[in-house]
């Protein structure tokens, strides 16, 4: 048996951790190098220099009426939207996306994903924002990623995950910002790894909380003055001693640091603004309000520029039963498909001018499709077989459509990709895996985990 000395180097037992995963390919030189480089840097360089931003479209969008409107099939197994062209001949997505149909190359649509089994609202939101409860953990994946990059802040105090899902005036759109919010905590990973949330609460502590109507974020002076009501709570805290040096660090670098301009909207030039704007157009249904989806993921992309890892922008209503409390899927592509459609391509247009194609990876999804039956009052219903999956940048594969539906458009043709194989993709695209093997830092069941998950392999 080959034993290995303890030495800093190297250790027997990260020798047989790292070959119970499988080192095909690999070769003890190598293996041995990679053990002394990060003995003598002290950490490990399989974190990438990648962003995610998870788009989450709350409720379950139609794949009809988005990217497979399937109008070939016979009604009503095709979009009640119709079709429009796209930039990839022969490749059409439903016509409320005129602005992403333009951008089609800049796209990687699946359309064999079945994401699980589960048409429970509530259950599907949390399985898939916590990649089906990977351990046991209920942690978020943006709260895995955390814990995989090894620290909550960067060096300049930006948070490695942010969660920027808006409050809601109408009732079922409340619901779903408390779903989403819920798929979207550290779970058994603990605080250290929870998200920096600074529409909701939750970014410091549950006693220290900045707590930003998003108003806030659109006024330069309200903005600083919620930081500096922060700066006055955390001095008088009568805690302050146990909130612990590294925390403390947090939020001083918070308080004065990069994290504060990257909140600033101001910051940008206003025409750019202006192109993300989407207040004009109304978001809800029994209640309405102005749509600020283009501002905050325009704050999703100064994040990540900043070097935040994982941002989640929740995006509520898409729940179309048409049943009253809810639009049919046509008038909820009105209320919904519009605004997703200019501010994601105002988002894209943004990030390839800036050079960050390849750094920031956007991705659509929401817990799943809806069925092909009409309801009543022109709805569908909830539908977990076939769902929604959209992918941008991050340096993967774009310009193509990935697997195919059946011809009613309710179950994958052939293989299907799974909420796994999404899963996968992000941890594929942000890790290293195999250099993450050996950061004997890392829980070994969190390491078997990360190597378990496959990205789709056409992205790659």
């Amino acid at each position: 048996m080959l034993t290995l000395a303890d030495n800093g180097v190297s250790s027997r037992r990260d020798f047989l951790r790292a070959g119970a995963f499988g080192l095909s390919g690999l070769t003890l030189p190598w293996w041995l190098a990679q053990k002394a480089k990060a003995a003598e840097t002290g950490r490990y360089d399989y974190v990438r220099d990648k962003a995610i931003v998870l788009l989450f479209c709350c409720g379950g969008p139609s794949q009809f009426e988005t990217f497979d409107p399937h109008m070939e099939a016979p009604s009503p197994a095709r979009s009640l939207t119709g079709e429009i062209n796209t930039t990839i001949p022969g490749v059409t997505f439903g016509s409320t996306f005129k602005g992403l149909a333009k951008r089609a190359k800049q796209l990687a649509v699946v359309r064999n994903y079945a994401p699980h089994n589960i048409s429970d609202h509530a259950k599907a939101i949390k399985h898939v924002l916590t990649a089906g409860n990977a351990l046991g953990m209920e942690a978020g994946q943006g709260a895995i990623h955390t814990r995989l990059h090894g620290r909550s802040y960067t060096d300049h105090g930006i948070p490695v995950f942010t969660r920027l899902i808006q409050d809601e005036v109408e009732d079922e759109y409340m619901q779903d910002r408390i779903r989403m919010r819920s798929g979207n905590k550290a779970g058994a990973l603990g605080p250290s790894n929870a998200p920096f949330d600074p529409l909701g609460g939750d970014a410091l502590n549950d006693d220290l909380k900045l707590n930003l109507p998003f108003a806030r974020l659109n006024d330069r002076r309200a903005l600083v003055d919620s930081f500096d009501e922060l700066n006055r709570k955390v001095d008088q805290h009568s805690q302050a001693a146990a909130i612990g040096r590294h925390r403390q660090q947090a939020l001083d670098m918070i308080l004065g640091g990069k994290t504060r301009e990257a909140l600033d909207l101001n910051k940008e030039d206003p025409r750019l603004v202006e192109r993300y704007d989407t207040s004009h157009m109304r978001s809800g249904w029994l209640k309405k309000r102005p749509s600020n989806l283009g501002k905050r993921l325009l704050m999703a992309r100064r994040l990540a520029e900043a070097g935040c890892r994982f941002i989640t922008v929740g995006m509520a209503g898409w729940d179309n039963h048409g049943n009253g409390k809810h639009p049919g899927v046509v008038k909820g592509m009105e209320v919904l498909g519009r605004p997703l459609d200019h501010a994601v391509s105002a988002f894209l247009d943004d990030v390839q001018a800036r050079g960050l194609s390849d750094k920031i990876l956007l991705v659509i999804t929401g817990e799943f499709g809806r069925t092909v039956k009409i309801q009543a009052k022109g709805g569908r219903d909830h539908w977990p077989s076939l769902g929604t999956l959209v992918f941008a940048g991050g340096g993967l594969k774009m310009g193509q459509t990935i697997g195919a539906s059946e011809k009613l458009a309710n179950i994958p043709n052939g293989e299907p990709y799974k909420l796994d194989h999404l899963t996968g993709t992000l941890l594929h695209t942000m890790f290293d895996i195999g250099q993450m093997r050996f950061d004997p830092s890392i829980p070994g069941d969190l390491i078997n985990f990360a190597s378990h998950v496959q990205p789709i392999r056409e992205l790659m």
